[in-house]
């Protein structure tokens, strides 16, 4: 099984993904922006604004992902924004054709809290105007995002390990906990 944790920037992705994916050994995490990072190295002579639009990032993903998850005997919690719905599609699809279950978590945060959160990582800091200007973008996909969504959860008032436990407890069979 995939957990797939998607949702705005500021809404906690990364954090309550990772604790997530600690939880248990039997998960862990994977961070498809690397994929992004092996491609725009590599087509560098073919800039895109979001390493989403290659279409070979949205082919490689479920493919590296698939590798990871047989290797390791692991499930994936994966983190990572998709605001275009029919790159969701796709992802989903091709998932599905290797066999995997996703498990579609989307968070999100009031707007006062996700610029507040984006404001103060201190992690990934030249990331942050990036992150604000796609707040809207965030916005026009939301409707989408929640309807395909297996849980929506607002993490405004959760702290991560609550957000956690609510996916956990959402997750359609138990996860095997060691």
């Amino acid at each position: 099984m995939i957990i797939w944790i998607n949702g705005t920037f500021g809404a906690g992705k990364t954090t309550t993904g990772t604790l997530l994916a600690e939880r248990d050994p039997h998960w862990r995490t994977f961070d498809p922006e690397w994929v992004g990072y092996m491609l725009r190295n590599n087509l560098a002579d073919h800039p895109v604004t979001d390493f989403q639009h290659y279409d070979s990032w949205r082919r490689l993903t479920p493919l590296i992902a698939d590798e990871i998850a047989r290797a390791t005997g692991q499930g994936l919690v994966t983190i990572q924004t998709v605001l275009d719905e029919s790159y969701w599609d796709e992802l989903e699809s091709a998932f599905s054709a290797l066999g995997h279950e996703i498990f579609h978590v989307v968070l999100e945060a009031r707007d006062d809290v996700m610029v507040q959160r984006i404001d103060e990582d201190e992690v990934e800091t030249g990331a942050r105007q990036w992150r604000l200007d796609h707040l809207a973008a965030y916005a026009d996909a939301r409707p989408w995002m929640e309807a395909k969504a297996d849980l929506f959860l607002d993490t405004s008032a959760l702290m991560p390990d609550e957000a956690v436990e609510k996916i956990w407890a959402a997750m359609p069979a138990p996860p095997r906990t060691s």
